[in-house]
């Protein structure tokens, strides 16, 4: 897989130029080349910006999306293609960024006054309205699993973090969140 320097400075320019304007032409095979040379490298940069890995892999295909909607734009005069590439990828990234920090209200909303961050998650679960459906169902998940969901959710921990907190595998953090949500959905529904 060619470095980025050898992307940006290197003879597969030309390929990539050809393939972005085989784009334009509607060919799938040119949009399959740029997904081989730049995939993972995207992937890569989409990761560093957004720390998740689900997010990374959207934002590459969103990504890609974009080139082949606007490979008719794009000229070879005005800069390099993967400077074009990448510039798609981070404004679709930064869009990602901005999205994420949107907060969606929901029928069932329980104001919960900031706390502390000495505050432990089964404080964050009591200053749930003891009436409230989301309270119900928290409180039907195994008490590590709950703790997880609160602290990811309530505290922002990543998956990592999580782990380290929690004292457990990366995988079995993930895993407990999925899950956890998954329930939570059932419940709610």
């Amino acid at each position: 897989m060619p470095s980025l320097t050898r992307i940006a400075h290197g003879p597969l320019d030309d390929e990539l130029n050809e393939a972005i304007y085989g784009c334009a032409r509607g060919e799938r095979a040119s949009l399959h080349r740029l997904y081989e040379h730049l995939a993972p490298k995207m992937t890569g940069v989409a990761l560093r910006m957004l720390r998740r890995r689900d997010l990374a892999e959207e934002v590459v295909h969103d990504t890609f999306l974009r080139i082949w909607e606007k490979a008719g734009s794009f000229d070879a005069a005005r800069g390099k293609a993967s400077a074009w590439v990448f510039t798609i990828l981070r404004r679709t990234a930064l869009n990602v960024l901005r999205g994420e920090r949107r907060i969606e209200l929901v029928e069932d909303y329980d104001a919960i006054e900031p706390i502390s961050e000495e505050t432990d998650a089964e404080s964050l679960l009591v200053a749930l309205s003891e009436t409230s459906a989301l309270r119900r169902c928290l409180d039907r998940l195994e008490p590590m699993r709950r703790r997880a969901i609160l602290l990811a959710y309530l505290r922002g921990l990543t998956h990592g973090e999580l782990a380290g907190r929690l004292g457990v595998p990366l995988g079995t953090a993930k895993a407990w969140i999925r899950r956890s949500l998954r329930t939570l959905k059932d419940c709610l529904a």
